[in-house]
């Protein structure tokens, strides 16, 4: 092909870097064709595979958002990195009429909550969506620094083509974590990104130099409680909400179905929706409003009104969450470690049902995607992945028809036909 292995020759995109711009060009279209994977970085091309597992488009993609921007804004007030922004904007923005860098500070799962950069380079961001409430994961939008920093914990640099989809192979970035110096927890993302001739060999310098002021600054802060208070527990027949320190209230089947609901959707839910979702035609809004004044009596900071839904402490705390979490990062053995039980496994109600069989569908795929018989043999012994068919199948293929596992999973696959007469 003619291609050096590209990530053998960095030191390019310092020195010309419209020249390993063009390779790197190359080697994407190559390597999304199938051809040529081996001139791409491994973990690189494992972010593009998961990427597009999740179903980002090269070609036509713009980030899913979490929050409109005025709910940002709220958010930003309480978050942990609010007292260390104005020190980092003084350090690092360029917010003069000729700034070409753009300064974001991303919350730790990738959500865009801070931009400082100047009117033209802001605009130029606006047009990729890179924008307050964008989910900047690597599900989100694909493969780009504050991806690689949330599914690695570590500090990224990626560059033109380095990225997923097409419209940021203008852009270079580069990210690092910040860390609560506390408890060693990531509580954001500092990135700065820009045309291609604004990265230097510093960039990465001047990124953690920012990084180590805000831990500074978080440091003088007293070691208190963690950022997460609240989590939800809603996998299996015991739902609850449990309080740092550990504190645990039992739920009623009926309020963690509609806690169930409220984690599912960060909009939230007006009194109405969630009547129709919880009783069907007949249900009434008053109902949900009684049982939401009870579930703020059993569980205060966990509800917020107008419309209803989890508030900032108890958002993404889920066990289903973490499931999710770890499902979109590729970290599958994590994934089936916290799936340990069906989504509220004894609720009927028919939206429980759709998202009971959304989080297990998303399991099976992506561990029947692995290639990896532990992986699957592990999903096949749980009672989720029990009857999972195609599971059992893709055993035979990895392992033979005659391998012990395989067959005694696919016994117990004709033993549940025969008992359900299939």
């Amino acid at each position: 092909m003619g291609l050096p292995s590209l990530h053998a020759v960095p030191d390019l995109r310092f020195s010309s870097p419209g020249e390993y711009a063009a390779l790197l060009r190359r080697a994407h279209e190559l390597a999304l064709s199938g051809v040529a994977q081996a001139k791409v970085a491994p973990a690189l091309w494992a972010s593009w595979q998961r990427a597009l597992a999740a179903g980002v488009n090269p070609d036509d993609h713009v980030p899913r958002h979490l929050h409109e921007v005025a709910d940002v804004v709220m958010l930003r007030r309480e978050h942990t990195l609010a007292t260390v922004v104005p020190a980092l904007s003084e350090l690092l923005a360029d917010e003069g009429g000729s700034g070409r860098h753009l300064l974001v500070l991303a919350g730790a799962e990738g959500e865009v909550l801070w931009r400082l950069g100047s009117p033209a380079v802001l605009r130029q961001a606006e047009r990729l969506e890179f924008v307050e409430g964008a989910d900047w994961s690597e599900a989100g939008i694909g493969t780009n620094a504050i991806s690689e920093v949330v599914v690695s914990g570590r500090p990224a640099q990626l560059f033109s083509a380095e990225h997923l989809v097409r419209t940021h192979h203008d852009w270079a970035c580069t990210a690092s974590p910040i860390r609560d110096p506390h408890t060693g927890h990531i509580v954001g993302i500092l990135n700065v990104s820009g045309p291609l001739d604004t990265v230097t060999v510093d960039s990465m310098r001047m990124v953690q130099c920012g990084v180590r002021l805000a831990e500074e600054l978080l440091k003088q802060r007293p070691a208190g409680t963690p950022c997460t208070e609240i989590s939800l527990e809603l996998l299996g027949d015991h739902p609850a909400v449990v309080f740092a320190g550990g504190r645990r209230v039992s739920l009623t089947l009926r309020r963690a179905e509609i806690l169930a609901l409220l984690d599912s959707r960060n909009r939230g839910w007006s009194a109405e929706e969630l009547a129709y979702e919880v009783h069907g035609e007949t249900g009434a809004a008053s109902s949900i409003r009684i049982e939401m004044h009870r579930i703020r009596a059993a569980a205060a900071g966990l509800l917020e009104s107008n419309p209803y839904r989890l508030t900032d402490a108890a958002q993404g705390t889920s066990d289903v969450g973490r499931v999710l979490r770890a499902l979109r990062n590729g970290n599958l053995t994590e994934a089936l470690d916290a799936y340990a039980a069906p989504l509220l496994s004894r609720s009927a109600t028919f939206a429980i049902d759709s998202l009971r069989v959304e989080l297990n569908s998303a399991m099976g795929a992506a561990l029947r995607a692995s290639g990896s018989a532990k992986l699957i043999k592990r999903w096949c012994a749980t009672d989720m992945g029990s009857t999972d068919e195609e599971a059992v199948r893709e055993l035979r293929r990895l392992l033979g028809p005659l391998d012990a596992g395989y067959l005694s999973f696919r016994a117990r696959s004709d033993r549940l036909d025969r008992e359900f007469g299939l």
